[in-house]
C-alpha cells in the first residue's frame, strides 16, 4: 500500500486527483463540525446512544449524527437509495431495460437514485426529530419564538427547520460523494464512509487520552496499545479472507474464422468468499433495530419498548440467534442477485466455452449454483463471527473502545482500502502504459 502511494504521487495527474480527494474529504470533515442551532446537543447525543442502530449509523457519519451537526445524517439516505434502486432493477423489468442501456440508462438511475436519495432524507429527518425531539428534550423551542406561537408550534417551525437542514446537509454529502467519484480517485461514496469510521476511532482514542489524568494515563495508554495489537490481528484476517477466491478454470474452444483462428484460451471465473460485502450485515442491523424504532415513535407503546429492549436488546441470546438467522438469509439473497449462475453458463457456452468435465448448458448452471452456495454458506458463517468477535475480543481490552470499530466498520475499512489500492495500481498501470506508447 505504502508503495503504491509512493508511486501514485510521482505521477502528476495522480497526484493532482489524491490532493482532490483529499480536499472534498478535508470539507466533509468540516461540515460534520457545523452545529445546528435550536439544537442541545447533549440530549441529543444521549438519545442517538441509546439506540442500536442510531448509533452504528453514527459511527459511519463520524460521529455527526451523533453530535447533531449539519452532515448528522451523511452519505446514509445515499446508500440506502442505491440499495432500493439494485433490488428494483430485478424486480421491475423497465428498469432492468435502463440498466442495459450503457451510459444513457445509468445517468437516468442516478438520477433516479438522487431523487429517492431526498425523500429518504426527509424521512429519517423527520423520524429522527420526531423520535428524540420531544421525548427527549432535545430541540430547543424558545429559539423558535415558543412565547408567540406557543410551544407546540414553536416544535413544528424547529422540526421542519431540521429537516431542511438535514436534508440539505445529505445533498451535499452526496455531491461530494459523486465529486470525488468523477475528479478524486475511486469510489467517493465508500472513502466517505472510510473516513467517517476512522475519525470516529480516532476521536474516541483521542479523547480517552485527554480524559486521563497522572494515575490512569498508563493503564489507559497499556488499554490503547493492546486494543490496537487486537485490530491490526483481526484486520490482518479479515484482508485474509476478503482476498480468498474459488477460482473455476473455463476452457474456450478454438475457432476458425475465415482465415484466422480464435480461442484456444483458457481463463477463471473469480468467485469471493466475501462477495456481498457488508450488505448482510448492514440489512441485519437495519432490520431487527426496526421494531424498537417504531415503538418508540409511539408513546403508549412505552412499555413494549422496554419489553422488547429486554427480550431483544443488544447481547441476549435471542437477539444474537435472530441477527444470525438474517445475516445468514440476506448472505444468500445478496449472492443471488449479484451472481445469475443461468447467464454465466449461457455466456460461456456462447463463447464457445466449457468447464472442464462439466456439459455446456443446464449441467454447468447447477455446477455454479452448487460452488456459489458453498462459498456463500462459508462468507455468512464469517459475517455471522464478525458480527459478535470484535466486541467480545475487545470488551477485554476496555469497555470505552467497544464502539471504536463497528462490526460493519471493520469490514468496510478494509474492504474501502483494499479497492482503494487497487484503483490506485489500475490508474499508475494505465499512466504506465500511456508513456510506454508514446
Amino acid at each position: 500500500m505504502l508503495e503504491t502511494l509512493k508511486n501514485a504521487f510521482r505521477n502528476k495527474e495522480i497526484r493532482k486527483k489524491i490532493l482532490m480527494t483529499l480536499l472534498l474529504l478535508l470539507i466533509f470533515r468540516l461540515g460534520c463540525y457545523i452545529p445546528v442551532p435550536g439544537l442541545a446537543r447533549q440530549q441529543f447525543e444521549t438519545a442517538i446512544n441509546g439506540n442500536d442502530f442510531l448509533q452504528l449509523m453514527s459511527g459511519i457519519t463520524g460521529s455527526a449524527l451523533a453530535n447533531g451537526t449539519l452532515f448528522a445524517l451523511g452519505i446514509g439516505p445515499y446508500i440506502n437509495a442505491s440499495i432500493i434502486v439494485q433490488l428494483l432493477t430485478v424486480g421491475i423489468p423497465a428498469l432492468e431495460r435502463l440498466s442495459k442501456q450503457g451510459e444513457e440508462g445509468r445517468k437516468r438511475i442516478s438520477n433516479i437514485t438522487r431523487i429517492i436519495t431526498i425523500i429518504l432524507a426527509i424521512v429519517q429527518s423527520v423520524g429522527i426529530i420526531v423520535l428524540f425531539g420531544n421525548q427527549q428534550n432535545a430541540i430547543r423551542t424558545p429559539l423558535f419564538g415558543s412565547n408567540q406561537i406557543g410551544e407546540t408550534g414553536a416544535l413544528w417551525v424547529a422540526g421542519i427547520y431540521m429537516t431542511i437542514v438535514y436534508t440539505a446537509g445529505s445533498c451535499i454529502v452526496m455531491w461530494l460523494g459523486e465529486r470525488i467519484t468523477d475528479y478524486g480517485v475511486g469510489n467517493g461514496i465508500s472513502l466517505i464512509i472510510f473516513v467517517g469510521i476512522i475519525s470516529t476511532g480516532g476521536m474516541t482514542i483521542l479523547l480517552k487520552l485527554i480524559e486521563s489524568t497522572s494515575a490512569t494515563i498508563g493503564k489507559n495508554l497499556l488499554e490503547i496499545l493492546g486494543f490496537v495489537v487486537i485490530a491490526v490481528v483481526m484486520f490482518f484476517l479479515i484482508v485474509f479472507v476478503d482476498l480468498a477466491e474459488r477460482k473455476i478454470p473455463v476452457q474456450y474452444a478454438k475457432q476458425v474464422r475465415g482465415t484466422k483462428m480464435y480461442g484456444g484460451q483458457s481463463s477463471v471465473i473469480p468467485m469471493k468468499i466475501t462477495g456481498s460485502g457488508v450488505m448482510p450485515l448492514i440489512f441485519a442491523f437495519a432490520i431487527i433495530s426496526f421494531p424498537s424504532m417504531i415503538m418508540s415513535l409511539v408513546p403508549a407503546w412505552a412499555d413494549a419498548l422496554t419489553w422488547w429492549n429486554s427480550v431483544f436488546g443488544s447481547g441476549t441470546w435471542p437477539y444474537v440467534l435472530v441477527l444470525s438467522v438474517l445475516i445468514f438469509v440476506f448472505a444468500f439473497f445478496y449472492s443471488q442477485i449479484q451472481f445469475n449462475p443461468e447467464e454465466v453458463s449461457k455466456s460461456i457456452q456462447q463463447n464457445g466455452g466449457f468447464i472442464q468435465g462439466i456439459r455446456p448448458g443446464k449441467p454447468t448452471a447447477l455446477y455454479l449454483k452448487k460452488i456459489n452456495n458453498r462459498i456463500t454458506l462459508f462468507g455468512a458463517i464469517f459475517l455471522t463471527l464478525v458480527a459478535f468477535i470484535p466486541s467480545f475480543v475487545f470488551s477485554f481490552v476496555s469497555v470505552d473502545l467497544i464502539n471504536v470499530f463497528s462490526t460493519t466498520g471493520l469490514l468496510i475499512v478494509v474492504s474501502v482500502a483494499l479497492e482503494f489500492d487497487k484503483q490506485l495500481q489500475s490508474q499508475i498501470m494505465m499512466k504506465n502504459y500511456k508513456g510506454f506508447l508514446k
